[in-house]
């Protein structure tokens, strides 16, 4: 029950801002909805920029241990901003991971359902500093619907981001750190983890864009380090009236300590819905 409520609360926060967001755009006329690729290649390159951005992230794993198993995870993380006051936002984003897995538990097991969510919101200034941005605020962790998928806890803990834009060039780093605070406590494990996240990204003035991003997960109850690198290609174009960006590339296992983790290799395949003020 406690873990209904802690989840309701930290979905009500994120229906909340995009309603406001709406109002707050209600204002707008079509022509300030405008922007130019190179501007809307920059904006989406910045994690907590101040645009609405709804992305559709796929990533498959393939040869996922003794039983070379497989997983898909389809990643439903929609970034909301919200303006607090003349030099405050508040960047709200939601990950939803869907994820179906084959041979993973064991030879011809299969499990699908969503693993843990997690709700990140950043408070940062509206203005960059010589190209210099930073946000920093809570991060929620939501239970998993199946406990062969993720932990049956809920979390909280802090996130920080911080980054610098500069001539097409976009670099820095993400992290959070969650520690549960609710659920079963009868053979569930605590969770004390942490995502620190590095990426760069270099856009051309048609909106495309070749990047490389890490991808690390620290668990300090089990003391064990699970990591990715992501090199991408990335492009926007328009699917009828409504402006995408597409991003496709590999994802690399570099360091995995539980070895029935470690996939051969995986893919990773975005759609991101961008929609500018």
């Amino acid at each position: 029950m406690k873990n209904n409520i802690f989840s309701i609360l930290c979905f009500s926060l994120f229906f909340m801002s995009i309603g406001v967001y709406a109002q707050e755009n209600k204002a707008e006329t079509p022509k300030s909805a405008t922007a130019t690729a190179a501007d809307l290649a920059k904006k989406l390159a910045n994690p907590i920029s101040s645009l609405i951005s709804v992305p559709f992230q796929n990533n498959t794993d393939i040869g996922i241990g003794r039983f070379e198993g497989t997983r898909n995870t389809l990643n439903f993380q929609p970034v909301i901003p919200l303006k607090l006051s003349e030099n405050l936002n508040l960047i709200t984003r939601v990950i939803i991971p869907v994820v179906s897995q084959y041979n993973i538990t064991g030879v011809g097991q299969s499990e699908f359902g969503i693993a843990n969510s997690t709700v990140s919101t950043w408070i940062s200034p509206s203005t960059s500093k010589n190209g210099l941005i930073w946000g920093a605020g809570p991060a929620f962790l939501l239970p998993s619907s199946n406990k062969y998928l993720g932990s049956e806890k809920s979390g909280i803990g802090p996130t920080i981001i911080l980054l610098k834009q500069s001539k097409g060039l976009t670099y820095g780093m993400l992290v959070n750190q969650l520690w549960s605070v609710m659920g079963p406590t009868v053979d569930v494990a605590e969770v004390s983890s942490m995502f620190l996240q590095g990426f760069l990204v270099y856009n051309w003035k048609t909106g495309a864009g070749v990047g490389i991003s890490s991808e690390n997960t620290f668990n300090w109850i089990s003391n064990s380090n699970n990591s990715y690198l992501i090199p991408s290609i990335t492009g926007l174009t328009k699917l009828g009236t409504q402006m995408v960006q597409l991003q496709i590339g590999p994802r690399i296992p570099l360091i995995f300590s539980d070895s029935e983790s470690r996939p051969d290799f995986g893919v990773r395949a975005s759609v991101v819905f961008v929609f500018p003020k």
